[in-house]
């Protein structure tokens, strides 16, 4: 009977022995869950850190973005050029751009971005006096709908006039993005800046007044968008990055009536 026992003991211990490898296999896999779990929450914490430094980065650019729009603060006249170019998008930035003319600093003024139904009598109207001077030395564009729109323009008109020089004429917080693409279009023209603050939209207390953070955090990211572009694309009107995020369908039907001239269209 005790080698019976002693027989089933051996069963017992034998079957606990053969049992071992089995109650192995949940631990193993135990252990590389855990594994996962712990790259997992690597790859989180690596999220996280990427994310402050992308936000970091982003905020610390702004800020750099803000200061730089002292550089343009338009209070000082600008060095004479051979031409003008003044963007539409405010009634000062057209006003600044026509006396700047009167005043000699300019040949030849362009207008970019007009509306098609705007007529020189109308913009004569909102500068008194000025009438015969925006017959003979203004020129109006009507095709851009925006800053790259306008930077193509400006540059067929440049080469047009075979202009070295000119002074672009915009808002203050825009002249950043529309330098971008104005060297980017035309690098071997002197640009001189000439910045309109506008009105209404305290850009110098920023911070105080939510219309223009708001203004100025749209125009950063814009800003950061056509610096990225430019630096991959070096012709605007060869630009498919250009022509899928920016460009509207009325500057692209615009560009299919280009053949138009100018004459069918009213000044």
């Amino acid at each position: 009977m005790a080698d019976g026992f002693a027989s089933g003991g051996q069963g017992i211990a034998g079957g606990a022995r053969g049992a071992s490898p089995g109650l192995a296999q949940p631990a193993g896999r135990t252990g590389g869950k855990r594994g996962r779990i712990g790259r997992m929450r690597a790859v989180l914490r690596f999220c996280r850190l990427a994310a402050i430094v992308l936000l970091v980065g982003f905020g610390a650019g702004f800020f750099a973005f803000v200061a730089s729009l002292r550089e343009f603060s338009g209070e000082a006249a600008p060095g004479e050029a051979q031409g003008i170019v003044a963007l539409t998008g405010g009634t000062q930035r057209i006003s600044d751009a026509i006396d700047l003319l009167a005043r000699g600093y300019g040949e030849r003024l362009l207008i970019s971005g007009v509306n098609a139904t705007t007529t020189r009598a109308e913009i004569a109207k909102l500068n008194p006096g000025q009438l015969s001077l925006l017959e003979c030395c203004v020129d109006l564009d009507r095709r851009a709908r925006n800053t790259i729109g306008n930077a193509i323009e400006t540059r067929r008109w440049v080469s047009e006039r075979e202009f070295k020089s000119i002074i672009v004429v915009t808002s203050n917080y825009h002249m950043p993005r529309t330098m971008l693409e104005l060297d980017n279009a035309m690098p071997g023209v002197r640009k001189i800046p000439h910045a309109v603050s506008p009105s209404g939209v305290d850009i110098e207390n920023w911070w105080r007044d939510p219309v223009a953070a708001r203004l100025l955090a749209q125009e950063y990211v814009k800003y950061l968008t056509v610096w990225a572009r430019t630096r991959m694309e070096s012709d605007p009107e060869l630009s498919r990055l250009a022509d899928f995020f920016l460009r509207d369908k009325a500057w692209r039907m615009d560009e299919a009536r280009r053949a138009v001239p100018p004459a069918a269209i009213p000044d």
